[in-house]
């Protein structure tokens, strides 16, 4: 009861921000100047605003189609650097987290979304993912709608977990998308949703473009102990993900086929393959 008449004297003497009834979304604000890191390095523009842009990160591969998908598997191969890649496996809680796809010694791991989040995965699997990997790379992500509330609500905590401990994550869509915002939909109105998920994607949606930022990309990496994070730091191992995406956009968009990328795509496939036969 005592404090109830401070709140009235603490709006009379400050200025009173709100942010829940904001309709600004800082993390979008903060990216806008930059292009979102999408649709396979594809940028717009001409003259020294194209070349801005070009050397925007690609994270996000929104294209679709067997050209993206290649692209995607190939970027893992380069931040890999010819250090081995094998399916491995990770421990929580007394359960095993399988990982289809990973380069331990560069700490990137490749998952599948059905392998992320159409099978029973929970917040536990993906903190001891975001632990273990710096880089995470999740392939053919589908178009998500209310029909899908379980995969959609594992998707939401896969991304807020990957964002707390500020890992490089790296996606492809199944389907060609205008931009990431386009991987939920609802009909009609929001409002008329009584699931929390509806409007939870909102939040995940400003991370995701957060996370393709430049910024952020460059932030370091919060998971595995303190002492590995400094040796990590040390060795720049951290930043290797980060330079290679933060300079692949161009070469994404001028690259040619050759054979090496043809049997990296086919490697990729085989392992993943094998891993869950």
């Amino acid at each position: 009861d005592r404090f109830l008449p401070f709140i009235d004297r603490l709006q009379q003497q400050c200025t009173v921000v709100d942010l829940l009834d904001s309709e600004t979304d800082y993390r979008m604000l903060a990216n806008a100047t930059s292009s979102s890191g999408s649709s396979d390095g594809s940028v717009n523009g001409n003259g020294e605003d194209q070349q801005q842009q070009q050397q925007q990160p690609v994270v996000y591969f929104t294209k679709g189609g067997p050209a993206s998908s290649k692209q995607f598997r190939n970027l893992f191969y380069k931040l890999a650097e010819n250090h081995p890649t094998n399916p491995t496996s990770l421990s929580t809680q007394g359960r095993t987290v399988p990982i289809p796809l990973a380069c331990v010694k560069k700490r990137i791991a490749f998952f599948d979304f059905a392998d992320l989040c159409q099978k029973a995965m929970g917040a536990a699997d993906y903190l001891v993912i975001a632990s273990t990997f710096s880089t995470v790379f999740c392939h053919n992500i589908p178009k998500l709608t209310v029909n899908e509330l379980n995969w959609l609500r594992r998707f939401i905590t896969f991304v807020d977990t990957m964002y707390e401990l500020k890992v490089t994550l790296v996606l492809h869509t199944a389907q060609p998308v205008d931009s990431v915002r386009d991987l939920f939909s609802v009909e009609g109105d929001k409002k008329s949703y009584s699931q929390d998920e509806v409007f939870a994607f909102d939040r995940t949606l400003s991370r995701l473009e957060e996370m393709s930022s430049p910024k952020y990309l460059k932030s370091q990496w919060l998971g595995g102990s303190k002492k590995k994070r400094l040796e990590e730091k040390d060795r720049t191992l951290l930043k290797s993900s980060a330079d290679w995406l933060l300079n692949t956009a161009t070469n994404i968009n001028t690259s040619k086929k050759t054979k090496e990328e043809d049997d990296a795509h086919n490697k990729i496939t085989t392992k993943l393959d094998i891993s869950r036969s």
